[in-house]
């Protein structure tokens, strides 16, 4: 019989491009390893954007060090068009579209869906991610799970998608599920689908969009899934304000949609991390034997987030310029191409400049935290 493997868990979060803020996290820990060949995450979760890596952390699990050299590698060379179309006709026919529905939408008989043609995506994703390795990673002991979340548009329902060892069983709670799948492409498309800015995806009866969206609980999935311990990426500064800035203007479209985002990504899984913060408090005070007395099934959750260090809606203002100029146009016509727009731009900066600048930022936030990070994962030592 293999020995039984850590039940850590690791939780990727949405974020479209601020999702190259997590392979940084991973490039440090893997050099915190001293085995980096090694899953430390047997358990993977993830949506949005962070579903995408989280699906090929699973694909890599024989090898964690490859795989993110693999994530590194995408990441770091990303261009717009990469994921969407940026090109000039592209990005036409979305905004005609776009505007015919505003201007004569009692005489179009079909919607546009989505503000950006993402095709460009699914073929990087099919080209790129060789998602039947998963099941032999699992064979192999080498992974537990991975967990896929997307939001259902007809039923408002948060869904899990997870593959697994054959033992683990699906979840049902309220807004909110579990179903032991075989993940696909379409899964990933589905849960990195920008409400707005990329299409809807069908899996099998329903429409699904961003895994972000009605996720009252994100690090729900990784609980269900058995883990104990569990590292959170985050894809925003968390750190409160000193002050309110004073405002100066209406707010932009973009601004506003900025807004939007950040509250669909940001917000649910703060409100969840203060929950589970109370929770493990309360169970401190009920001894174990209390615990199994009584048929609690509550277990300390042992949890540690790394977030960025500096505002991102900042840091994608200063490359805002590296954008496709059919982009820049159509971002600057909603208002994003400016500081105040610049929430919205963090999202969809698929760009070079940008990524890497994401990446740095993630690696020397967790070197900062190198002893934490090592404690956390119970290596004796911090050194690579």
């Amino acid at each position: 019989m293999p020995a039984r493997t850590s039940r850590t868990a690791l939780i990727l979060t949405g974020g479209g491009a601020r999702a190259a803020y997590q392979v940084g996290v991973l490039k440090a820990v893997r050099e915190i390893l001293p085995e980096p060949r090694r899953n430390p995450f047997p358990i993977l979760c993830g949506s949005s954007a962070g579903a995408i890596n989280a699906a090929s952390l699973a694909a890599w699990a024989e090898d964690f060090a490859a795989g993110v050299d693999h994530l590194d590698r995408v990441w770091s060379g990303f261009h717009a068009g990469d994921v969407y179309r940026a090109d000039p006709l592209g990005v036409g026919l979305s905004g005609a579209r776009w505007l015919s529905t505003l201007a004569f939408g009692w005489l179009v008989r079909r919607s546009p869906r989505s503000l950006l043609d993402n095709t460009p995506l699914r073929r990087l994703l099919e080209r790129s991610l060789d998602l039947a390795r998963i099941d032999r990673a699992i064979a192999h002991h080498a992974l537990h799970s991975v967990s896929i979340t997307c939001s259902g548009y007809a039923s408002g329902q948060s869904v899990s998608f997870f593959q697994g060892r054959a033992d683990l069983e699906p979840w049902r709670r309220s807004q909110r599920f579990g179903a032991h799948v075989k993940l696909t492409v379409d899964h990933l498309l589905a849960s990195s689908a920008i409400p707005f800015l990329f299409p809807a995806v069908k899996l099998h009866r329903e429409w699904f969009g961003d895994g972000s969206m009605r996720q009252l609980a994100p690090i729900s999935p990784a609980i269900h899934l058995g883990a104990d311990r569990i590292l959170v990426i985050g894809a925003g500064h968390m750190a409160a304000e000193k002050e309110r800035p004073q405002s100066q203007g209406y707010p932009s479209l973009a601004q506003i949609a900025g807004h939007a985002l950040s509250s669909i990504f940001l917000d649910s899984l703060a409100v969840d991390l203060e929950r589970m913060i109370r929770i493990n408090r309360t169970l401190s005070m009920i001894p174990p034997e209390v615990r199994n007395e009584r048929g609690l099934a509550l277990r300390p959750i042992e949890i540690l987030v790394i977030a960025p260090s500096r505002r991102l809606d900042d840091l994608a203002a200063q490359h805002a310029g590296a954008l496709p100029w059919p982009v820049r146009a159509l971002m600057r016509g909603i208002g994003a191409m400016n500081r105040n727009g610049g929430a919205l731009t963090s999202y969809l900066l698929f760009e070079q400049a940008y990524t890497r600048a994401l990446i740095d930022l993630g690696h020397a936030d967790t070197l900062a935290r190198r002893d934490e990070v090592a404690a956390f994962l119970g290596l004796t030592s911090s050194s690579s």
